[in-house]
């Protein structure tokens, strides 16, 4: 299936098995794991989700169209199929698992928090950032004995700053909207993360923030075509 769609595919190994990440691009993202199917931010200008397994969980990180596109939802979604999402996307998705920043909670066996994604230097017109405080979320999801952080729309913040014992980051790097490679290499050099993919980039270089961390250790970055 993924290799039909050119999609790049990485298997991290977990305690509990293979944790299967399939990067289809910007921020769309697909995950298997324990059997089930996992996606998120699912964009129908990225993928034909008619040919790709129907969805157990989808995560929605914010209302904005190039994540929340219910076009695509409705393709992947079944009768049983769990999706969280913050308030903004619930108004548009009844019956969505509504986590806000700070909440977490256990789906299907997978413990999932949501942390803070917003903007603090890049704004629209002054004083009204891209994304404001409150509204997108960050996931967290444990898989076994790894952390994976989906940070969403969002700069180096405090609070991902002070996130601990991440083992795999989706970070965006494109501006006006999300950070620079500097403030994703300021990010990553407070919390740590072992594994880092730049992801929704656009026209980014990613080369500069490879060069930012190349001194790090225990960081690996991973580019993939996430633009």
């Amino acid at each position: 299936m993924a290799a039909e769609n050119n999609f790049e595919i990485d298997k991290i190994k977990t305690a509990q098995g293979d944790l299967v990440i399939t990067c289809i691009g910007h921020a769309t993202l697909m995950i298997s794991f324990g059997g089930k199917i996992i996606h998120i931010d699912p964009v129908t200008q990225m993928a034909d989700y008619s040919k790709l397994p129907k969805a157990d969980l989808i995560l929605i990180t914010h209302e904005h169209p190039d994540h929340l596109d219910l076009k695509a939802i409705e393709m992947i979604k079944t009768g049983k199929t769990s999706i969280v999402a913050t308030e903004n996307v619930a108004k548009q998705l009844t019956g969505s698992i509504i986590l806000k920043n700070g909440d977490e909670k256990t789906i299907m066996g997978l413990k999932i928090e949501a942390v803070p994604a917003y903007n603090l230097v890049n704004m629209r017109s002054p004083g009204v950032p891209y994304h404001a405080k409150g509204i997108g979320n960050g996931y967290i999801i444990t898989f076994s004995d790894k952390r994976l952080y989906i940070a969403g729309d969002t700069e180096n913040i405090p609070e991902m700053k002070n996130l601990r014992d991440i083992d795999i980051a989706f970070l965006p790097m494109n501006l006006p909207y999300t950070m620079t490679p500097e403030m994703v290499a300021d990010a990553v050099r407070a919390f740590r993360p072992k594994i880092i993919y730049p992801y929704h980039y656009g026209k980014t270089d990613v080369s500069k923030l490879i060069d930012l961390l190349k001194n790090e250790k225990n960081i690996e970055v991973r580019v993939r075509k996430m633009m």
